[in-house]
């Protein structure tokens, strides 16, 4: 991939589960952490050809980053787990098998683009449906040099260091495939944090959905709320979406609005579920 398609890639809107009013949206052009930037946020593969992933040091020193293949599991709330080995089932173990990757380690000075090839070697027999692993980057710490400490009786000194990660789904999808999506049971729930609005968003067929969520309301030309990047994989049947209110938002959310669901723009952008709702 030449730079100036990573400039393009970066581009690109991820808002994972963050909630915004459509007059203060604003949008991160990939997924980051600490100082690394990775695009795109997501993979899609059909199981027969490959792809790029970019990597960027964004900070003023050279940096090293490992990058390796995880396996995590949606939960009812929508969260994803790590799954041990003990746990890893007949579709994880598949998944993780067909990918193939290089390099595995870069170092990166400032400002340096760095290309991962992804791609697929599927078995044969390989059963239709969706596979998926998580690309785990993750930073390599410095080794520090040891310096005298000041001494202090029977103590020692630790210092902490933060290791900094970036993970993104690679989906390999082999046959063909379908899924369908509804919303249900919308409400309004309270946390010390404030109020939120939550629904459940339930998923039939043998692929995941992804997309974003609308809410709108009848008179108001532009979107209450908009949260990007949600997804319903296919180890879950349903799960619970919250959507944090401010308060002026939660305002607005009260009486009757509309939660559609929809494909990113970049497929398409159709509609995948809506539903009307009145809250209180």
């Amino acid at each position: 991939m030449t730079i100036q398609g990573f400039r393009t890639l970066r581009k690109y809107s991820i808002m994972l589960g963050a909630v915004a009013s459509a007059m203060s949206l604003s949008s991160a052009p990939a997924n980051a952490a600490g100082d690394l930037l990775v695009a795109p946020t997501r993979v899609v593969l059909d199981g027969q050809r490959g792809t790029e992933v970019i990597l960027n040091n964004i900070g003023s020193e050279t940096a090293t980053y490992r990058i390796s293949l995880e396996l995590r599991r949606m939960n009812a709330d929508g969260r994803l787990e790590d799954v041990s080995d003990e746990q890893v089932n007949e579709i994880e173990t598949a998944a993780k098998a067909m990918i193939r990757y290089a390099p595995r380690r870069v170092t990166l000075p400032p400002n340096q683009p760095q290309a991962i090839r992804l791609g697929v070697r599927a078995p044969e027999g390989l059963a239709d449906g969706e596979y998926r692993v998580h690309l785990l980057f993750r930073a390599i710490p410095k080794a520090r040099s040891v310096t005298e400490q000041a001494e202090t009786e029977g103590g020692m000194t630790i210092a902490l260091t933060p290791i900094y990660g970036v993970t993104i789904p690679v989906i390999v999808r082999y046959g063909n495939l379908h899924a369908t999506a509804a919303i249900a049971n919308g409400r309004m729930i309270e946390s010390p944090e404030g109020k939120s609005l939550a629904f459940d968003l339930s998923r039939t067929g043998d692929r995941s959905t992804y997309g974003e969520i609308r809410v709108t309301k009848a008179g108001l030309d532009e979107p209450i709320m908009v949260a990007r990047g949600i997804a319903v994989y296919p180890e879950v049947d349903k799960r619970t979406v919250t959507l944090p209110a401010p308060p002026e938002i939660a305002a607005q959310l009260t009486g009757a609005i509309t939660v559609e669901y929809h494909e990113t723009a970049n497929a398409g952008g159709g509609l995948i579920a809506k539903t009307d709702m009145v809250l209180r």
